[in-house]
């Protein structure tokens, strides 16, 4: 079978408990400073901590009255290891912006180091006030999982602060943001997140990305602090996508069961030579990035020809032998 595009990838570091970090890097981009836009998409995106939402860092196109653009989308985003560092998963979050969307992640800006280390161990940063995590003490129980340092109700509030600004006077996103549009995404920990948040009815799209549910509910709430019980997946129809690496990405079984078992229009994906943590840390998000591109534009923008990618007999990922897909509920 042909492997020319495939890249090469070793894997480094530890995992953590219930597979909750980062990504394998084919090498670090460059640092550049959050002003800086970047993404290969029409509209260069720039990474922003607003004032009014010091909990979360928002990426969105530099120039909100760009020729051609149209009301950005809204995506919310759950971080690996569900830490409190909205910077982490920059160069993905970045390409995905650069194409039209406004994406918000869980956590303040963190040091540059957060956007490249493969352990999100080694940049986990002080815990959300909310957090499970910052609500310990000495004194507390010991426990055998690490604790959320974020929480699912903070995707929540991501679209609550969109909604809000889209309608503001005054604000820089005033009438620019498409508030029937909106996603809510994220990795590993952050995708179990992700998961508890798409029941709230605002959302039309889940992005599940090396992430699964576990048949233990009170495991979910444990170590994502997230809602989220399996039995929650029929019922759930809006449109969804579970990406993940091969078989020694450990929530390959978890995605496999949620894809079996989600109601709704899904498509399931999963990529050969790549493992847990992904590919979100390689310049512009690596191969992930395009595919999270795609179904957005194709489910939050109505774009037939980012359909293309998943569906029809000449689907671009059905001839990029790397790539497994398999869909379902779709016509």
């Amino acid at each position: 079978m042909e492997r020319s595009r495939i890249f090469s990838h070793t894997l480094k570091g530890a995992l953590l408990l219930g597979a909750l970090s980062g990504s394998l890097v084919q090498a670090d981009a460059p640092y550049v400073a959050p002003a800086t836009p970047q993404g290969t998409g029409p509209y260069p995106a720039i990474m922003v901590q607003e004032p009014n939402l010091p909990t979360h860092t928002v990426y969105r196109p530099a120039r909100l009255d760009a020729a051609g653009m149209k009301k950005l989308p809204i995506i919310a985003w759950g971080n690996g290891a569900c830490v409190n560092q909205g910077n982490r998963f920059r160069y993905f979050l970045t390409e995905i912006a650069s194409n039209g969307f406004m994406a918000i992640a869980i956590g303040p800006l963190g040091p540059p180091d957060v956007e490249t280390s493969l352990s999100s161990g080694d940049v986990r940063g002080k815990p959300s006030a909310v957090s499970p995590a910052a609500k310990r003490t000495a004194d507390s129980p010991k426990i055998d999982y690490i604790p959320a340092d974020t929480t699912a109700g903070q995707l929540t509030d991501a679209i609550d602060w969109a909604i809000a600004e889209n309608s503001r006077p005054g604000s820089p996103y005033y009438g620019k943001l498409d508030t029937s549009r909106i996603a809510v995404m994220g990795q590993s920990c952050g995708g179990l997140q992700a998961s508890a948040a798409a029941r709230d009815p605002r959302v039309t799209a889940l992005g599940v990305w090396n992430s699964g549910l576990f048949t233990d509910a009170r495991r979910v709430m444990d170590i994502a602090a997230a809602d989220a019980p399996k039995t929650m997946l029929p019922g759930l129809r809006i449109p969804s996508i579970y990406v993940t690496g091969d078989q020694t990405d450990q929530a390959f079984k978890n995605a496999e069961d949620d894809f079996a078992h989600v109601g709704g229009p899904s498509i399931r994906l999963w990529r050969e030579q790549t493992g847990h943590k992904g590919t979100y840390r390689e310049p512009n998000g690596g191969a992930f990035a395009p595919v999270a591109v795609a179904f957005l534009k194709w489910r939050l923008q109505d774009d037939q020809q980012a359909a293309r990618m998943f569906i029809g007999p000449d689907c671009t990922l059905c001839k990029q032998p790397e790539w497994h897909l398999r869909i379902k509920n779709i016509n």
